[in-house]
């Protein structure tokens, strides 16, 4: 038997070992649930899809019983919005969102470090406190808010929005952040304070990029909840700092629902949000799917 006939069993048996590590771990669906996956997916994209297409149509159109899909597209709703200048409120939302984030991050970053790498004595009754300044429900707090809001001569000020903004999402910042920093290697750390480095730079240098999925997962969260929050916006703003979702009330009034024009604004409002969540996708993912595996 010849050296080549004695090898090629081998080599097909180490490609074979390969194949079946690289494919180890990893379930393959059958038709069946890949169908599901599909179908359940298409049916929650269904009310999207359908608002979108929605707001290509006329109001009498949008209005027709049964609905009818097919019917002329047009621009005018995008139109008659920016006629109604959306802008202002679109601005002084992504103003409230991006910087009550900044501030959330810049707040829950090294308050996590303390409860996760250096952890303080009773960690666990800190984070406890951290959660439980979200069992209040906030319809509870908006009237001690707008009253110390109105001594305070900050109704109508975006920057009320700001603060209220960073204090409502700290405690969930803090609690997804520390799960994220808590897999973070101590070794790197060692390191670094071996070399001289100081908190800032441990943080700056160290920290935020191994951490970076984690911090676009809680960015994002707290950019979308701070995006979408209504309730304190609706009461706390009238004309100079109102948001987007208040906007969004405008078309709902003793006239009847203008369905198409709302469609074409709630359209216009969901991209950021859309836009933000498909450019972080990947850390989305990896970010929220942190530390679920040991």
């Amino acid at each position: 038997m010849t050296h080549a006939a004695v090898s090629a069993p081998g080599a097909r048996l180490k490609k074979l070992i390969r194949r079946n590590d690289d494919h180890a771990g990893t379930p393959r669906l059958s038709p069946l649930w890949t169908f599901v996956a599909w179908l359940a997916t298409l049916a929650f994209f269904a009310p999207v899809a359908w608002m979108v297409l929605t707001s290509f149509h006329q109001e009498a159109d949008a209005a027709t019983n049964p609905p009818t899909p097919f019917a002329a597209l047009t621009l005018d709703q995008y139109k008659l919005l920016f006629s109604r200048d959306i802008t202002p409120f679109l601005l002084n939302s992504a103003m409230a969102s991006v910087i009550s984030t900044v501030l959330v991050l810049a707040l829950a970053v090294p308050t996590a470090y303390a409860l996760s790498i250096k952890p303080v004595q009773k960690w666990t009754d800190v984070m406890f406190f951290f959660l439980s300044t979200k069992f209040l429900p906030a319809i509870a707090a908006l009237l001690p808010v707008y009253l110390i809001v109105k001594d305070a001569g900050m109704l109508d000020n975006v920057w009320t929005l700001i603060i209220l903004y960073t204090a409502m999402n700290l405690p969930i910042a803090v609690w997804m952040m520390r799960s994220f920093l808590a897999e973070v290697p101590k070794e790197i750390l060692e390191a670094a304070e071996v070399d001289g480095a100081n908190l800032l730079t441990v943080l700056w240098r160290v920290v935020a990029p191994v951490a970076m999925p984690g911090l676009a997962a809680t960015s994002l969260i707290c950019f979308i909840f701070s995006w979408n929050e209504f309730m304190f916006a609706v009461n706390l703003t009238a004309t100079n700092a109102s948001t987007a979702p208040v906007f969004l009330v405008g078309f709902i009034t003793s006239e009847g629902l203008f369905l198409a024009r709302l469609c074409a604004a709630a359209t216009l409002v969901s991209l950021p949000v859309l836009i933000a969540g498909f450019a972080a996708q990947d850390k989305l993912v990896r970010g929220l799917s942190l530390g679920a595996v040991k």
